[in-house]
């Protein structure tokens, strides 16, 4: 009875010692397990967070271009006031001025010369720009045009040319009006930002989105003989939605093409070259199409 006895304990505890080990195993492989996955999540994170990102679309991105433009204007009333008469001159058209292609399209000494713009872009959330602009567009009044005449004018001179409410403008004696250096309107955008086409190094991103500024214009104006003004000034605002398709090719170089539309109501135009209170305002609505080549770039370091 006590062999049987102590034949049972000893096999009692040669079955408890297994199953011990067997559970320690098991925890230790357990143990060991979870912590390869924790080890194998970070680098996973690790890496995702080190992937360079698609261009014009992640948080800390910029970029900036350079481009020229062709603009078209509303017809446009434009109310003059000052020293002997307050008049207005009634759907008034007007065109851009582009220069003749060449060398003055590149030659940075003559950048101001064309109908430029400039963009700077840094992305203040994922796919989210704010986007600081200057579109040196240009303005100038068709000469050719005889336009319908309301108001007052003291000089019998010039009051001599209205004839049945209308004033014919051709001869250029009464008035020449332009903004050629230029239409600057300098504005501050949110655009929005869709990545398209995704290849190894091309890719393609639709944009959209819409701006407000100011109106800094350096107005040409000779009215009624005096000497012409022409000089930079806070006129007026402007206000715009716009669009665009950008190419980026090589992760870094962009061409873009852009088309926006948008509200300019300039209140203060200066008409006479001294401080005096002549002055002009007008409003119109304008449309654009600009195209050409920037640079984009992470301000964060990627593999």
């Amino acid at each position: 009875m006590k062999k049987l006895l102590v034949v049972g304990l000893m096999m009692s505890n040669f079955v408890f010692a297994q199953n011990k080990k067997t559970d320690t195993a098991d925890y230790n492989r357990s143990v060991e397990e979870d912590l390869s996955y924790v080890a194998s999540e970070k680098q996973q994170i690790k890496a995702e967070k080190k992937e360079k990102p698609n261009p014009l679309s992640k948080k800390g991105q910029v970029f900036v271009f350079y481009g020229w433009n062709r603009a078209a204007y509303s017809n446009s009333d434009i109310h003059f006031t000052g020293n002997g008469y307050d008049f207005q001159l009634n759907n008034v058209t007007a065109q851009d001025r582009p220069t003749k292609f060449g060398i003055v399209y590149f030659d940075p000494s003559w950048f101001t010369v064309t109908q430029y713009n400039f963009r700077i872009g840094y992305f203040i959330k994922d796919n989210l720009a704010l986007v600081l602009g200057i579109d040196h567009m240009k303005y100038v009044m068709d000469q050719n045009q005889t336009v319908n005449f309301k108001g007052h004018i003291s000089d019998p001179e010039y009051a001599a040319m209205v004839q049945n409410g209308q004033v014919n403008l051709a001869d250029e004696k009464f008035l020449t009006f332009e903004h050629t250096d230029g239409l600057n309107y300098e504005n501050l955008g949110l655009e929005k930002y869709k990545n398209l086409i995704h290849k190894k190094n091309i890719d393609l991103v639709w944009s959209y989105g819409a701006g407000i500024g100011f109106m800094f214009p350096k107005s040409n104006v000779k009215l009624f003989g005096n000497e012409r003004s022409d000089r930079f000034h806070v006129a007026g605002m402007g206000t715009d939605i716009r669009s665009s398709l950008n190419l980026v090719f090589w992760k870094n170089w962009m061409l873009r093409v852009e088309g926006k539309a948008g509200y300019i109501n300039m209140w203060d135009i200066k008409t006479t070259l001294n401080n005096k209170p002549d002055k002009a305002r007008q409003d119109f609505v304008f449309g654009q199409v600009l195209a050409g080549i920037g640079y984009t770039f992470n301000t964060k370091k990627y593999k």
